[in-house]
């Protein structure tokens, strides 16, 4: 049985396309997301087999949700949706299948079959992965979008993956991995990124450095990766 989450901002979506995954037989769904931020917990926690994605949704579309997901969680899409102009742009994406709205259980056999007879690896090219220029963080029940223009810094605790601007910082379900691939951000440490055009300092030690940002804030950079960090600089 296939472990399948259902990302849709609209609730009866949501529930009808639960019922009709629990009628094949071949899907047990693990969880019901109305928004990107939820969604991308949801991934990483109950790790699924199969993303039933809706493809117009406010402020984070699923394509551009796609792109924030590591690919160590990607799991294989089905994209779901009312428009079928979006038809090509989700095959360029490698979705397992496309589903329009309203889905009928005649259609969703044949994605049950393709999922069942087709690659497991998902393997979404990474040329198609979209440049990120917003990061989707929680403030309180809200989705705040931080510019990744804005972003000084982002750093990774137990507590989590945050974003630091110069009014404050916020937590992100994105992971550094992803920000340093896609959001402009560069490694300097295990558990810091930096935007190097936000930098006005460079603080020298014993084999090591710390950055100091425009607002004031200090980062770590790592013995490891003081060279990468220095050659950017010129220094």
């Amino acid at each position: 049985m296939m472990r399948a989450l259902i990302v849709d901002d609209e609730l009866h979506a949501r529930q009808e396309l639960a019922s009709l995954l629990g009628e094949t037989g071949a899907f047990a769904v693990v969880g019901l997301c109305a928004d990107a931020v939820s969604a991308l917990a949801a991934i990483r926690a109950e790790r699924p087999d199969v993303l039933f994605l809706d493809i117009q949704m406010p402020a984070i579309s699923g394509f551009q949700l796609l792109s924030m997901i590591d690919d160590v969680d990607l799991p294989r899409v089905v994209f779901v949706t009312a428009h079928d102009e979006y038809a090509l742009r989700a095959f360029e994406e490698n979705a397992v299948d496309y589903l329009l709205k309203p889905v009928s259980r005649e259609r969703l056999l044949k994605t049950v079959d393709r999922l069942r007879h087709g690659p497991i690896d998902p393997g979404v090219p990474a040329q198609l992965r979209m440049a990120i220029l917003r990061v989707p963080c929680l403030v309180g029940r809200a989705i705040k979008l931080v510019d990744a223009a804005d972003i000084e810094f982002a750093r990774s605790s137990e507590a989590g993956v945050y974003v630091v601007c110069p009014k404050g910082e916020f937590f992100t379900e994105l992971t550094l991995r992803v920000l340093e691939e896609r959001a402009g951000l560069m490694r300097c440490h295990r558990q810091f990124l930096v935007r190097m055009d936000r930098v006005e300092e460079v603080h020298l030690g014993e084999g090591t450095a710390t950055l100091r940002t425009r607002s004031g804030k200090d980062v770590p950079v790592s013995r490891r990766l003081l060279p990468a960090i220095r050659e950017r600089l010129g220094i």
